[in-house]
């Protein structure tokens, strides 16, 4: 039996993106442009968020490559014959099928896409994602090409978002905050982590499926941290029972066809001491400020240096862990991130309208210190022409978030 290396298969019809044809189109467009200026024949994506990006198609990997090739005259997902017809279905171009039967037939249906067209002789790749394995053998297949990282000039593209985006974020950010409202129901003594968890990615994920009837559904998730567990802003949900007194940090993360959005707040239960409450307004009265200076024409790295002497000033400087806030758009905890838009002291980026950012001080007080527990408020803002909106509405600080259930 002969058994094809690659091939195409058009299972069932072509289905809503979460985007317009036209949105799709204007991304691939401005994709070419740049081709276009930096003399590329060809570009290969290997990226989950690029791939995504330009075609609509999120990929399941396990082990196996995936990837886009764009001409300037075509554009194709590759995809595993595990996944059958699902990529082309879920692309908004062509789709070529590779199988396992032989070792490489990623790299050949690369070169069937190009076909009898002249081979590229520059070709654009994500040096940030692609292996240093793939690297070698996209090289041996077409050794006369000469190859340039495209992945930090994608980025800025991505950087700023379209009005479609900008939608699909704000909803996002309202479905967070019915997560956060669903959270808080569940927070009583002895209820645990891992059970507030569970409540709230349940009513994200239904909301989820009314506000976006025809999307596919994966990856939105919670996590929920008490006591010890808040020290560090990704640490995962655990079965601890609550207890009285706890800090709290919540995090709600729907995630809508590879966007991505987030609710964090610190919360008490039932009550918070003297020291914590100090701890606490501290870093709400940085996160309020953080909100006034986040607007256009402002340089990220001006913001953290204004934040970082706020923060001395009220003596918890020494507490910080990471960043004041980062781009939002197509991103998870699995792939993406813009890292030319985060408020940090190495950024010169200046904002400009419709990025969008975060701001999300934290601070970390070490176990045996008065205090002791991780603190961390988070809202997302769309950058507009003369300023900035907060698109997060959940409450923060201790006048809102000592809960009394």
């Amino acid at each position: 039996m002969e058994r094809p290396d690659f091939f195409e298969l058009k299972n069932g019809k072509k289905v809503k993106l979460p985007f317009t044809d036209k949105e799709y189109n204007d991304r691939v467009s401005k994709l070419r442009l740049l081709m276009d200026q930096n003399g590329l024949d060809m570009v290969v994506l290997t990226s989950m968020h690029n791939v995504a990006y330009y075609t609509g198609f999120i990929y399941c990997s396990f082990g196996r490559p995936y990837g886009c090739v764009i001409t300037q005259n075509k554009i194709s997902t590759i995809s595993a014959n595990i996944d059958a017809s699902q990529p082309w279905r879920r692309s908004h171009c062509d789709n070529v099928i590779y199988t396992d039967w032989k070792r490489d037939n990623f790299l050949r249906a690369i070169v069937s896409i190009i076909g009898r067209d002249e081979p590229p002789k520059n070709i654009g790749i994500e040096n940030d994602h692609v292996t240093l394995d793939m690297r070698e053998k996209i090289g041996t297949i077409f050794a006369f090409s000469v190859f340039s990282d495209v992945s930090k000039d994608l980025m800025k593209l991505r950087m700023i978002k379209s009005d479609e985006e900008i939608e699909i974020i704000r909803n996002g950010a309202r479905i967070a905050d019915i997560g956060g409202e669903e959270m808080v129901k569940h927070i009583q003594e002895d209820n645990t982590e891992i059970e507030v968890a569970i409540a709230a990615r349940d009513r994200m994920e239904r909301e989820i499926v009314k506000s976006y009837p025809d999307a596919e559904y994966m990856d939105t998730w919670v996590w929920f941290q008490s006591g010890i567990n808040t020290d560090g802003a990704h640490n995962p949900k655990t079965n601890r029972k609550l207890i009285k007194g706890d800090i709290l940090s919540l995090n709600t993360f729907p995630m809508i066809s590879g966007y991505y959005t987030a609710l964090e707040r610190t919360l008490f239960l039932d009550y918070a001491d003297d020291a914590s409450l100090k701890a606490w307004e501290a870093n709400v009265k940085v996160h309020k400020r953080g909100l006034e200076l986040i607007k256009p024409g402002v340089k990220c790295s001006d913001i953290c240096h204004e934040l970082n002497e706020l923060f001395a000033e009220l003596g918890y400087l020494q507490y910080r862990t990471f960043g004041y806030g980062h781009s939002f758009g197509m991103l998870s905890h699995f792939y993406g991130r813009e890292a030319g838009l985060e408020l940090r002291e190495d950024i010169d980026t200046v904002l400009e309208e419709n990025m969008v950012v975060s701001m999300e001080p934290m601070i970390m007080i070490p176990e045996g210190n008065f205090g002791a527990g991780g603190y961390r408020e988070h809202d997302i803002l769309i950058i507009g022409k003369y300023g900035a909106e907060n698109i997060t509405k959940f409450p923060f600080g201790p006048e809102h978030n000592i809960i009394k259930n």
